[in-house]
């Protein structure tokens, strides 16, 4: 389990990158998605900053199974880490494009949440 989610992680800094590459072509424009202040590129900026956040979470989730060689007894904590991976940045960048997206935005926070709770509660805690 430990090595999808190192995985995850270098996946992640790669979506990291290559979105931040994306997003840099078009910084000098200040209209760019509306200006600096705008909904739009503040989601953007936010769905490219997602990607590094939630690959160190992943990372620290890794590294924590194997320094405290913890065995979960089930994989929800797990899959719940992959699904926020994939979801955060998805719905901020969903919502950028379509701000009604919006409203997607617990699917991820619910996700990394729930699978930080389990992890404690029936991993580092039990």
């Amino acid at each position: 389990m430990a090595e999808l989610h190192l995985l995850a992680t270098w996946i992640g800094i790669l979506g990291g990158f290559v979105s931040g590459a994306v997003l840099g072509l078009f910084f000098h424009d200040e209209k760019w998605l509306g200006g600096y202040g705008s909904w739009s590129r503040r989601m953007a900026r936010l769905g490219h900053i997602s990607f590094f956040g939630i690959a160190f979470i992943n990372l620290a989730f890794a590294l924590s199974l194997q320094a405290l060689e913890i065995t979960l007894p089930n994989p929800w904590p797990s899959w719940l880490f992959l699904a926020g991976a994939v979801t955060m940045p998805l719905v901020c960048f969903l919502s950028a494009w379509k701000k009604n997206f919006r409203h997607c935005f617990p699917v991820p926070v619910a996700c990394l949440l729930c699978a930080a709770l389990l992890f404690l509660w029936k991993g580092v805690l039990s």
